[in-house]
């Protein structure tokens, strides 16, 4: 791997983490696990990364059934080695962007936002996948720096077809979204095409949800689930929860 591409990693995820080092994480493994199997659509590994300290903590053996690498082969520098390099340069770039957004948030929002975006990556016997990568703060400060976060990479190989890399920032706890981000841009919202409600419903669609579940999610009747259904289709010109699913993962919704 070149030595500029894991410089400018170091110093994108030191940046993010103010240059710090974190204390001791106290963390229930379980909880996280339990969350992954509700937004989960197929194959995954997940681990908790420390920017400042670069460093990758508690992984998960599930790193060797989707990437083929052992634990202790799964290092930033392999991980970095193995991203498409057609993909490399755009994947820094979205990191830039991130640590960016992170860093002008007010400190109490740290928490309150996911990001993701997908790119291909080598596994060690050959084969190319595209993952999708999600990550959120599990650990900040009171100046907000950015000390742990937890990774989640989801294979999405057999989901989306097209090459383009879409970065997005999702808002959790009424924050707002900001969908297929242009790295200039670092945070500029567009105009969804489902209101916040479909898109509330959509999110809950794709976790393969019904509609009474749904209902009781939302406090709202299993008719105005419906009709957000049917409305969801219509705009996104789709007709099952699968093709829900490739749409929002090309647009970055998910």
């Amino acid at each position: 791997m070149n030595k500029h591409t894991l410089q400018k990693a170091t110093d994108i995820w030191k940046e993010i983490g103010q240059h710090k080092t974190p204390q001791e994480l106290h963390i229930e493994m379980d909880i996280y696990k339990k969350i992954l199997n509700l937004f989960q659509v197929g194959d995954y590994c997940y681990f908790i990364f420390s920017p400042p300290q670069m460093k990758m903590e508690y992984q998960n053996e599930s790193i060797t059934k989707l990437l083929g690498y052992t634990m202790e082969e799964f290092t930033l520098e392999k991980f970095l080695e193995a991203i498409h390099p057609d993909d490399l340069v755009t994947y820094l770039d979205f990191e830039a962007a991130i640590t960016d957004f992170w860093g002008n948030l007010p400190t109490e929002k740290v928490f309150r936002y996911k990001t993701r975006y997908d790119f291909r990556i080598r596994c060690k016997d050959g084969q190319i996948k595209r993952l999708l990568q999600q990550v959120a703060v599990i650990q900040s400060d009171e100046e907000g720096a950015v000390l742990r976060t937890f990774v989640i990479f989801t294979d999405i190989t057999d989901l989306k077809q097209s090459n383009k890399m879409v970065l997005s920032i999702i808002g959790l706890e009424g924050e707002p979204s900001y969908f297929d981000i242009l790295p200039a841009e670092k945070g500029t919202s567009q105009k969804s095409l489902l209101t916040k409600r479909e898109m509330e419903v959509f999110r809950l669609l794709v976790d393969e949800c019904q509609t009474t579940e749904i209902a009781d999610i939302l406090s709202i009747s299993p008719h105005t689930v419906s009709t957000h259904r049917k409305r969801i289709f219509k705009k996104t010109q789709t007709s099952s929860v699968l093709q829900l699913l490739k749409f929002g993962l090309e647009k970055g919704w998910v």
